[in-house]
């Protein structure tokens, strides 16, 4: 499924993808609700209770994330009123921009000795920190590349 923005809406930098993934899933809600569909919130009730968000807020931006195509709904009983939902393949893909947030704010969020969570991998460990490599496999800072726009016309 492709990632849409909703009708009516303008992308803040049509050329830019930090800026258009902003525009999808910037919002704070938005992201912890992609957090805890990562950590198995499948449905309304649980993605309500771990966030402690208000319904409408919820309502509104579970609708935005499908629309979006980054979760999917399906019903989840007969009556029709209870859904499940569950990322798509693009909503998967989040999982290293969620992971390098994370890492982030373990770095720069608490103070040293302040108590957090960490994300572990099926053995219990703590995940090797990201590091973005160039192309032969070296470290690469921001100051060490630059962005060079695709298929836009130059000014």
């Amino acid at each position: 499924m492709d990632v849409t923005l909703a009708a009516g809406s303008a992308w803040t930098d049509p050329a830019c993808p930090v800026a258009r993934t902003v525009d999808l899933i910037g919002d704070r809600w938005s992201l912890l609700i992609i957090r805890d569909a990562m950590d198995g919130a499948t449905t309304f009730t649980e993605f309500l209770q771990r966030l402690g968000i208000a319904r409408n807020i919820l309502t509104d931006r579970l609708r935005k994330l499908v629309e979006h195509g980054i979760l999917d709904k399906s019903a989840a009983g007969d009556d029709g009123r209870r859904h499940t939902y569950r990322l798509t393949e693009a909503g998967q893909d989040l999982f290293t921009a969620v992971v390098a947030l994370r890492q982030w704010g373990e770095r720069h969020a608490f103070a040293p000795d302040e108590p957090h969570s960490v994300l572990v991998d099926g053995q219990g460990r703590e995940l090797a920190e990201l590091r973005p490599l160039s192309q032969d496999g070296a470290p690469l800072s921001a100051e060490a590349s630059h962005v060079r726009k695709i298929g836009v016309a130059a000014p």
